[in-house]
Formats: structure tokens, sequence, C-alpha cells
């Protein structure tokens, strides 16, 4: 069965109800309540379908809708937000009929949330702006709805006219920050929030520690810790955990983390995983397998992103032989089909020892098309045993997958650098520009005193610039005081 549709050309209101919404006959249910159960059971387990039959039956029978109904139905279409727009619209036209969208408060909050979720915050804001009545949770819809699509002005607007902020109202403003990948700013709120005597809540806290986590400001972490540390609910809180030993592990405090995962009074998949992932990006591999050898002891199924840690630390480490065993197990003992990056751990492992012949062949048996950081990982063993024919047949397949990527573009100037061939070096760089392909600088940061310091190759735009590079010039000739020679292969695409 195919959900009803109907067409909308105005974008500047809102659309009417379509005729299906009016047949009229008889059935068994006798009640609103009755069938709005009905529809809530279908709703909730994910049948929409069934919930918009289910409700065409309701209205042939003659039973009216109350505002429970059209909530139920308005968070059904929110959840298929690619596939119910047509439904969501023809059932917002038949509440307003009725007049519940803008005097009912739960159904317009219900409408905002809907049409937010759909990607149509135009929609969302004019069905805002058209309630008669609000309240906390329809201000703090429209502020998620608004970061949800990335309108961050306007989320920070209405969030500063909302009339009593509570703790929901803070979350949706900074955890849409985190989620829009701008962390910084998130922090800034969070300090806000802090000097407006609100309490954060485990989401909150959540969204904090994954910015830190980040940034890599450590300092701000270690905080943030502190904070947990004095209060139960956060303390005892297994995804609260999760995130400290998530943000520990990426701002390279593994034995922080292991403190923290090993202190838990309660662990969950994810808590081993975040240990095991964690320690294995840290190049801790001998730990790494030590906690995976302890997650199954005490009855804990892996699943795939367990297995993505574990084969990551035997690539690290060098540890061939294991992680071929690991990977058979994964198939044949545990029944878990690898993906991708289950498969590129593989080819990275063997071009990491150097075995490019043995990664070769299990590509070409591999059951999906190896992707650009697949023959990436080759591409990068190439460059260590300065194989040019081998880099040179890879970049064919890799301009085919991603003929806009920069790094791998570099790193084959590069091989052809470390072997003297200029020519070839140069026809690289030749072809970036006539592509417009340009090389994405590296950040680096540091954080100092609860600020994050972000500098690129060459930057000068800090206010002290000119003292960080007298001190990176005195160290850098400690170093060759010291015998050590720089590689300036890396730097040959810069001076090009």
């Amino acid at each position: 069965m195919a959900l009803p549709a109907v067409t909308v050309t105005a974008t500047n209101s809102l659309p009417s109800p379509p005729q299906f919404l009016y047949k009229t006959a008889s059935n068994n249910l006798d009640s609103t309540s009755s069938w709005t159960s009905l529809i809530a059971n279908h709703c909730k387990n994910g049948r929409l379908i069934e919930a918009v039959s289910e409700f065409t039956k309701m209205r042939i029978s003659c039973i009216e809708p109350n505002h429970v109904t059209f909530v139920t139905l308005f968070s059904g279409c929110a959840h298929f937000p690619a596939k119910a727009q047509s439904l969501g619209f023809a059932l917002h036209a038949y509440a307003r009929k009725l007049g519940l969208d803008t005097g009912n408060v739960k159904v317009g909050t219900a409408v905002v949330d809907m049409y937010s979720k759909f990607g149509l915050v135009g929609f969302a804001k004019l069905s805002f702006h058209h309630m008669g009545v609000k309240n906390k949770v329809t201000w703090n819809t429209m502020v998620d709805g608004y970061m949800r699509n990335g309108d961050f002005k306007n989320a920070v607007k209405v969030f500063d006219e909302i009339p009593e902020r509570d703790v929901i109202s803070w979350t949706a403003l900074i955890n849409g920050f985190v989620k829009n990948g701008l962390f910084e700013e998130a922090l800034v709120w969070f300090r806000e929030m802090q000097l407006s005597n609100v309490e954060p809540d485990y989401v909150t806290m959540i969204a904090v520690l994954s910015a830190c986590a980040n940034l890599g400001t450590l300092g701000i972490g270690l905080w943030l810790h502190r904070f947990i540390s004095r209060r139960s609910e956060f303390k005892d809180s297994v995804r609260v955990n999760n995130s400290l030993i998530d943000m520990y592990c990426r701002c390279g405090c593994v034995e922080l983390a292991c403190q923290v995962f090993d202190e838990m009074p309660e662990r969950s998949l994810i808590s081993w995983n975040s240990i095991i992932v964690g320690l294995a990006i840290n190049g801790h591999a001998l730990d790494t397998l030590q906690y995976f050898d302890s997650m199954q002891n005490e009855g804990f199924q892996p699943d795939a992103v367990t297995f993505t840690g574990v084969l990551t630390a035997c690539s690290h480490a060098g540890l061939v032989e294991k992680g071929l065993k690991y990977f058979k197990a994964m198939k044949g003992i545990h029944r878990i089909t690898p993906r991708i990056e289950h498969y590129g751990c593989i080819v990275d492992l063997y071009s990491r020892a150097g075995r490019l012949e043995d990664a070769l062949g299990f590509i070409k048996n591999m059951p999906v098309k190896p992707n650009e950081v697949i023959l990436g990982s080759i591409l990068a063993a190439c460059r260590n045993l300065s194989d040019v024919r081998l880099a040179e047949r890879l970049m064919r397949y890799i301009y085919e997958l991603d003929p806009d990527g920069d790094s791998n573009h570099v790193l084959l100037s590069n091989i052809y650098a470390a072997v003297g061939s200029w020519r070839g070096a140069s026809t690289v760089r030749k072809k970036m520009k006539a592509l417009g392909i340009q090389k994405k600088p590296g950040i680096s940061s540091i954080e100092i005193g609860g600020a994050v310091h972000e500098f690129v190759s060459a930057d000068r735009s800090h206010n002290h610039a000119e003292q960080i590079y007298a001190m990176l010039e005195h160290f850098s000739g400690e170093l060759r005081v010291s015998g050590y020679v720089e590689d300036g292969v890396n730097e040959l695409y810069e001076c090009g």
C-alpha cells in the first residue's frame, strides 16, 4: 500500500486538506481513543502505512480524530522524512480545518517538529508563528529545528526570545552546534549556560564531551570529569562514561580512559567498543587485544565496530598473522559479515608490512569494490618502498574513484620526488592545477587556558606569531645539533 499523495504548490501558505480524509461509513471500533491506540501502536513500531490505513478507516467510520491522534501521526511522519512529506501536509491541512494546529499547543508543536525533520524549516517557522499558544517544548522544538537545518542565526535568535529557558533549551542549542561541527561555539554556549546557573543533564554532558573530543581540549575535558565525578546521576551513567572514554582516547590520554572504563559500575557493548577502538587508534595494540579477550570473558559478543578496532590495532602493530586470524574468526565464529572498513584494515595490514602482492591479491578477491581509502593504503606503502610503477597503476583507479581528492595526488608527487623523478612530480602538480585541485592545509591546534589556538602552514595571523616562530627555530636548531635531518620530501609540493 502506498502513502496517499497531495500536491503542494504554494511556499508561503499551508495546503488544503485532501478529500480522502473525509469519507464516511461505519466500523467496529466506536471511540476516538480506541482508534488512536491502534494508530499509535503502528506508529510506535514504525508501521506508518498501516497507521494511515487505520486512520482512513477511522474517518470512514465517522469517528472524529482528536489532538492525540494528530500528534501521534505527525510524530510518525517525522520518522520518515524522505517518504512522508505529502502525508504530513495532508494531515496538517486537516488539523488546520479543525483548528487544532493553532488552538492546541501539542498539535502545533508536533507540526513544527515534523516540518523541521522534513528539512522544511520555512514551513516549521510559519507554523510556529501561527500558533496561538506556545510552551517550553514549542520554543525548544523551534530552536532544535533551526539547528537541525543549519540555521544558526535564527536558532540563537529564537533561543534569546524564549520566555523561560530550561536545560532542554540550552542543550538543544549546544547539541545543535556539536552536530554541525561548530565545537568551539558549543563550548562558548556551555560556559554561558554555567553562568546562567542552569544545571546540565546527561545529554548536555555528552554533547560537551563530544566537543572536547573533537577539539582535543583536554583541560576542559578534565574539568568536566571532575564535575561529573561530583554528581551520582552522571558518575553512574553508562552513556556519560562512554563519552568520557571517547574524549580521553581522542585526546591521547589512554591511561585516564582505561581508568574511567575500569571504574564503571556498569558497562555496555558501546563501552567495550569505545575502549578497544580508542586504544587501537592510539597504537596500544596489545592492550586492545587484552580488552578484547576480557570483553568476551565477561559475556559480551563483539560486533562489527569491535573488529574494526581489533584489526586496526593489528595493522598499526604489524601483527599480520594475528590480524588475519581475527578476520577469519569474525566471519567463521562470530558470523559477522565484513564491511568495506574491515577489508580496508586487512589491506592496510598487508601494506604496512610491505606485503604489496598479498594486498593486491586480497583486493582482487574482495566481494566489494575497493574505495580510494583502500587504494590509498597501498599507495602510501609504495612511497615507503619507492615503487613508482605500482603507484602509477593505482593512481589510474584512484583518479576514477576520487578525481578531486588532493591527498593521493600529493602523495604520488612525493613518491616521484623520493626517487628523484622531478618530471613526474611536476606533471602531477600541473594536473592538479589544471583540474583546480588544491592541497587542503593541515591544521594543528593547542589548548592553553581553556582556549584553542589553531595553526596552518606558514600562518602568521596569531597575535604571538613572532615569538612562536622564534621558538620553533630554536627547537629546530637544537634538533639539528643533535643530528636530526629533516625529510624535505613531504614539502616538495609546497615548494612547487
